[in-house]
């Protein structure tokens, strides 16, 4: 796989999205789980999806369990307590699993394109990948770095 366009996911309604569709855009990836301390994060992400979604931003959550079963809900009730709580509008998809045997290809591919500082493994919720409009993986950013504290990179590629 060259880039993040060549991988299709399914969303949140069970639908599968073709990441061809960002081509041209600045995505941000990030793992995601709503019973986490870093779950107020969501506040952030969508009020940067609102400051620079008409630039070319897109933010595309996936929600996970993988991480002291921080994300018990299903899809559905995943998508109503993003959109009740912190007024997310920006993609969710299904909830996936981000390493291990069963982790979703595009992990695989994120975390290959931009390893931790210890390993390639997604340490926790929150994890952020940062992607140019060419597709190519830029930046990963650590569940601690806030939204607000990732904006400069965001209009850097904007």
């Amino acid at each position: 796989m060259a880039s993040v366009y060549d991988f299709k996911a399914l969303n949140n309604k069970g639908a599968e999205v073709d990441f061809a569709q960002f081509e041209g855009k600045v995505l941000m990836i990030v793992n995601t789980a709503s019973k986490c301390g870093f779950t107020p994060q969501y506040d952030g992400l969508e009020a940067l999806y609102q400051k620079y979604k008409d630039r070319g931003l897109v933010i595309v959550g996936f929600p996970c369990d993988q991480f002291a079963h921080q994300e018990p809900g299903t899809d559905e009730e995943i998508a109503e307590f993003c959109r009740i709580n912190h007024g997310v509008t920006f993609p969710l998809m299904a909830k996936i699993e981000v390493n291990g045997d069963k982790a979703h290809p595009i992990y695989n591919y994120l975390k290959k394109a931009a390893p931790g500082i210890l390993g390639n493994a997604i340490k926790w919720n929150f994890t952020k990948f940062l992607i140019n409009r060419n597709g190519t993986v830029i930046k990963r950013f650590a569940p601690t770095v806030t939204p607000a504290n990732m904006e400069n990179d965001i209009q850097e590629m904007l």
